[in-house]
């Protein structure tokens, strides 16, 4: 029950994060939105460059650990994490310099980077210390605070700077509140045990949180490369709309999962044997799969209406020619980064991630220029970088399928019956009673694949 709990939670994070985008979208000018879009698009990549070694060193290691070792190893964690934000303070001053942005806007990508970076770390620390529960309830009530933050400071000011002090002031408000409901037991460590701790977390961490830099520079790269061509317009505002919004309810199915399931993958994989670990990665995979599927089918039925309902008239012609190319980008780019790396992140091969991020991010950025330089519109270029993601997706799935950790084809199968059946609910007029009938023939979908699929009670099992 309380991973049925989670998985609401982090639901809701994904309604809350749609909920803003759409929220700043009306309440900034295009202009103002499009600087905050990329303030805030840099600050994630700035945090996943300097804290996601840590977060994924400490996923992979703590989740196999005992008491003691936990104890150790969050000392050794929370101390490299300091020393993390301190570096991206430093190192991001001086890159400032070269920035095109406002010097406080980027003062404020900085902060925002350092406070979300030591706060994802905290909660985690707080999830692998067997309170699921409570890190949901805390990622649920920073997002939360996330929203009322951003909001308040651009109804105040109606600029770019003061929505990102909001978002500033929600990630303290959750660093604070996990503080105060959790206090995580350390074990104060000599300096070289610590400097060992810390060689152990870089010889994985660092090799697979460069790959998750490169994974999450790919969106960036294509935005500034279609941005240069739009530039900061209606069109511009919508297309950087389509990407703000579309990657939020991926990223954030794919965290619950990994939140829900990946510790017991973990566990599986060095404690319970051959047969329990694979089929513990197969009951992953087909929660993966089959639920961004049947997400993928709903992003693109339920397009239309949310644009018009939620949308300002300005950024509408552009959100709607682009958002169901940047969806499908973002399906696939979830399964490259997440779905085909959770093996070769078990088996520690770091290095091969790397390549495959690599190989993603060239190939993305030939095919998008070469999209944009033929003259193609938005949306063809978008689909070119779909295409190059597929390509490579192809090519990473080898020790997933060595590992004969393959997902059941009738559950697959399943997922895009009831994806297809919701996302043709797009050409249904945009009206209020139609509205209502599109929503009850998407939650009978989605509830019969996850009654299929047993995704219900994997989610109770403990």
């Amino acid at each position: 029950m309380v991973r049925l709990f989670a998985a609401a939670g982090y639901i809701y994070q994904s309604a809350t994060a749609i909920i803003l985008i759409f929220a700043i979208s009306h309440l900034l000018a295009a202009v103002d939105y499009t600087h905050f879009s990329l303030a805030l698009a840099s600050s994630q990549l700035l945090c996943v460059l300097t804290f996601e070694w840590l977060q994924l060193a400490g996923l992979r290691f703590l989740a196999a650990a005992d008491d003691r070792d936990s104890a150790r190893l969050r000392w050794s964690l929370f101390t490299a994490g300091l020393l993390s934000a301190g570096a991206l303070v430093v190192i991001g001053a001086c890159g400032s310099l070269m920035s095109p942005l406002a010097p406080e806007i980027v003062v404020l990508g900085l902060f925002i980077a350092v406070l979300q970076g030591l706060t994802d770390l905290y909660f985690l620390t707080i999830r692998l210390s067997d309170r699921l529960g409570l890190a949901s309830l805390l990622l649920a009530l920073r997002a939360t605070a996330l929203v009322v933050g951003a909001v308040a400071g651009a109804v105040l000011s109606g600029t770019a700077e003061a929505a990102l002090v909001g978002i500033a002031a929600g990630h303290m408000t959750g660093l604070v509140a996990g503080l105060v409901a959790h206090r995580t037991r350390l074990e104060r460590m000599p300096l070289s045990a610590v400097i060992g701790d810390w060689s152990e977390f870089c010889r994985y961490g660092m090799l697979a949180a460069g790959a998750s830099v490169i994974h999450l520079s790919v969106p960036v790269l294509l935005r500034f490369i279609i941005i240069g061509r739009l530039g900061a317009t209606g069109a511009g505002a919508g297309f950087s709309v389509a990407l703000d919004l579309l990657q939020r309810p991926f990223w954030v199915l794919n965290a619950a999962i990994h939140t829900i399931s990946y510790p017991e993958v973990v566990h599986d994989f060095e404690h319970g044997g051959i047969r329990r670990s694979i089929e513990s990665a197969r009951r992953m995979f087909e929660f993966m799969i089959c639920t961004t599927i049947v997400l993928l089918g709903g992003l693109i039925g339920f397009i239309p209406d949310a644009a018009h309902i939620l949308l300002p008239q300005e950024s509408l012609d552009g959100f709607l020619a682009t958002a169901p190319a940047v969806a499908l980008f973002y399906f696939l780019h979830t399964h490259l980064q997440a779905t085909a790396a959770v093996i070769p992140h078990l088996e520690k091969l770091a290095t091969r991630l790397v390549i495959v991020a690599a190989g993603q991010l060239v190939l993305v950025a030939l095919s998008s220029a070469l999209a944009v330089t033929v003259g193609l519109p938005p949306h063809g270029a978008v689909a070119s970088a779909s295409v190059a993601t597929a390509m490579v997706i192809v090519l990473a799935l080898g020790p997933t399928v060595r590992y004969r950790a393959v997902p059941h084809a009738i559950l697959v199968v399943q997922a895009l019956a009831a994806a297809l059946l919701i996302g043709s609910l797009a050409s249904m007029p945009i009206e209020p009673l139609w509205l209502v009938g599109k929503v009850l023939i998407a939650a009978l979908a989605t509830a019969a694949v996850a009654w299929r699929g047993d995704f219900l009670m994997l989610a109770r099992r403990s």
